[in-house]
């Protein structure tokens, strides 16, 4: 049996490589027709103009479909390990709504490009970074109030290093996406797509699309952390889906 055949450890894989060749395939199809300049655009940059920007949003629907199946199960996971510990239930019940409200978050960035509705592609990507940052965190907290029993030392040590890892980013791109959108190095930013080096905020900008696509290999790297525990063993826990399917029944009955 492969890895990803063993209990629901295909999700969290699917979740990250189908994003990430949203990503990719966005970012070589704008390169290619000249839409971007090739270093480092903004990751919504590439899905701003047609025909890419078709792509970007078909892929990255599906993606908030496959994010929210890999939270759902997370959720139902950490239901079943700690049915009794009413601090883990709160903190789990939190993980699911912030996790969800980041899935929306990223169906709003793929169907509202910034240059055609900034507003609410803006309020998509506080969404997706925001809640997203806050589940991760969440998250974390959850591994090391589950260890020794249920997770191990070495997954919260990894999981609490890839939320520094994502905080960090999120405050870089935070301050310096103020500075280059207060108003005082143009107004004309915001449908910008092209930049020179000798453009004033050329640098600001630079550090801004960087620390985004830092930020985005955070959650990559933070949901493959998740194959691990979706590898169910039998005789610690029933696979998560079958409890789903059982609850489901009960309610049909």
């Amino acid at each position: 049996m492969w890895w990803f055949q063993q209990g629901l450890s295909f999700l969290p894989s699917a979740l990250v490589i189908w994003t990430a060749a949203a990503f990719i395939f966005s970012y070589i199809t704008a390169i290619t027709l000249h839409h971007v300049d090739p270093a480092l655009p903004y990751i919504s940059d590439t899905g701003t103009v047609a025909p890419e920007k078709c792509l970007f949003g078909a892929m990255l629907n599906f993606a908030a479909v496959l994010c929210v199946a890999t939270i759902y199960v997370r959720y139902k996971q950490v239901h079943a390990l700690n049915p009794e510990r009413n601090c883990i239930i709160r903190l789990n019940k939190a993980g699911l709504v912030l996790g969800l409200l980041s899935c929306l978050g990223l169906s709003l960035v793929a169907n509202f490009q910034k240059t055609t509705f900034f507003i609410v592609h803006v309020c998509g990507a506080v969404l997706t970074f925001g809640m997203g940052s806050l589940y991760m965190f969440v998250q974390t907290i959850l591994s090391y109030q589950m260890q020794p029993k249920i997770h191990g030392k070495q997954v919260f040590w990894i999981r609490l290093l890839v939320v520094i890892w994502c905080g960090v980013s999120a405050f870089s791109m935070l301050t310096c996406s103020s500075l280059l959108y207060s108003g005082s190095f143009g107004t004309d930013i915001v449908q910008k797509l092209h930049w020179n080096p000798k453009d004033k905020g050329y640098v600001l900008h630079m550090i801004t699309t960087a620390a985004e696509w830092s930020m985005s290999f955070s959650f990559f790297g933070f949901f493959l952390t998740y194959i691990r525990d979706f590898q169910v063993r039998k005789h610690r826990i029933r696979p998560v889906w079958s409890n789903f399917l059982q609850v489901e029944n009960e309610n049909f009955l």
